[in-house]
């Protein structure tokens, strides 16, 4: 047996990963699971993406080597995209940099810009992977508490009045995963002059605003948002195109060509008919969205109806595809309640914890569920009274 690198010492296997193998074990056993677990689309990208991806195999090139970075229409409609969608204008040729899914960019970034030693502000709950990736990398992550009661968002003046100094990065996600809380301009603009006060690459992490948002954002809206700070962003939730793995990273030049360099020693380019689906997913009208939004605004109220059942609360204007319910008073911690959901209910949902200590007492529903689905879940508890 060959040891495994040190730096494996220091994560574990991703949540989900372990499980689903779980959740599956049960399914295979003939209970019948409902997973409202996973953000993993269960819609179907447009006929126009399935179209555009199954005229571009039969292109001349289609099936050697790509570009790193991209292909420039694929630039051009990220591009478009944002001064659409955010009123922000970036260079296609060198702000923009596609990505095989924003989870790849957040390693690609780590590596661009972090020494072993360097610490990285990790929002509490938030995304478990920028952690994973920080203490891969050899960083020290630094756990910044986020809480209900300030609309999960972090306590800057409380942050500036820590030491900071080896502070080289800070990861944020608005609209926020897990809560899908949401911030203002000026919030932006705290943020961006947090960053710059204290020399800190700010990233944000933004795959959620085009899911029950009305009014989407990103940090590059903000004043001197062009310096140090990057946005990532995917194709995976707003087009359903989660296993296509499309991402994008922008911001401004310097930036993009050190995160450029390491991505450039880890691949050799996106397979050509994904990239044209992907540009064709782009050019998407308001129809799609609203279709969107249809759809994931009924499955939203019948989850609220399945949390209040639960004697959940929630934030009924909260965006994205979840669900962040707080459990009631006297309720067992976040692991014990799912996993009583699932044994007794065959219900799987997620544990606040594993976003981070700060998600203790409150639980995630996933919308990746039919409605009928959640219906069937809700009957399981009515059969009970």
């Amino acid at each position: 047996m060959i040891d495994p690198a040190d730096r494996l010492h220091t994560v574990e296997e991703y949540y989900f990963s372990r499980k689903l193998k779980e959740v599956r074990g049960l399914a295979a056993s003939g209970r019948p699971i409902i997973n409202m677990g996973i953000g993993s689309p269960d819609l179907a990208p447009s006929e126009e993406v399935l179209r555009t991806l199954k005229e571009a195999i039969t292109d001349r090139g289609a099936h050697q080597y790509q570009s790193y970075q991209g292909l420039p229409e694929l630039r051009q409609a990220i591009a478009d995209f944002y001064r659409e969608k955010f009123g922000v204008s970036t260079d296609p040729e060198k702000e923009i940099l596609p990505l095989m899914g924003s989870k790849e960019g957040i390693m690609h970034i780590s590596m661009a810009f972090l020494n072993p030693g360097d610490e990285v502000l990790i929002p509490d709950p938030g995304y478990p992977t920028y952690q994973a990736v920080t203490r891969l990398v050899g960083a020290n992550p630094r756990p910044y508490p986020l809480n209900e009661e300030r609309g999960w968002f972090p306590d800057l003046e409380q942050l500036a009045r820590e030491d900071l100094s080896h502070v080289k990065l800070m990861w944020v996600s608005y609209p926020h995963m897990p809560t899908g809380a949401t911030v203002t301009l000026d919030q932006w603009q705290e943020l961006v002059d947090f960053g710059r006060k204290h020399r800190i690459l700010l990233v944000n992490d933004n795959p959620y605003s085009f899911v029950l948002g009305s009014d989407p954002k990103s940090i590059l809206q903000a004043e001197g948002a062009g310096e140090g700070v990057l946005e990532l962003n995917s194709l995976s939730k707003t087009f359903n195109m989660a296993g296509w793995r499309v991402g994008m990273v922008l911001g401004n030049a310097g930036l993009i060509q050190a995160v450029l360099k390491v991505k450039s020693n880890m691949d050799s380019g996106m397979f050509y008919g994904i990239q044209k689906g992907a540009v064709a997913a782009l050019k998407s009208g308001r129809a799609w969205f609203e279709n969107l939004d249809r759809i994931y605004g009924e499955r939203r109220e019948h989850m609220f109806r399945l949390a209040s059942l639960l004697g959940c609360t929630y934030d009924p204007e909260a965006v994205g595809m979840f669900v962040w319910a707080r459990l009631p008073e006297g309720a067992p911690g976040s692991e014990e309640f799912i996993d009583k959901l699932l044994y007794e209910k065959d219900i799987f949902v997620a544990p606040g914890t594993i976003f981070g200590s700060q998600g203790e007492g409150y639980i995630r529903f996933s919308l990746c569920v039919e409605s009928e689905k959640i219906e069937e879940a809700i009957l399981r508890f009515k059969q009970d009274k």
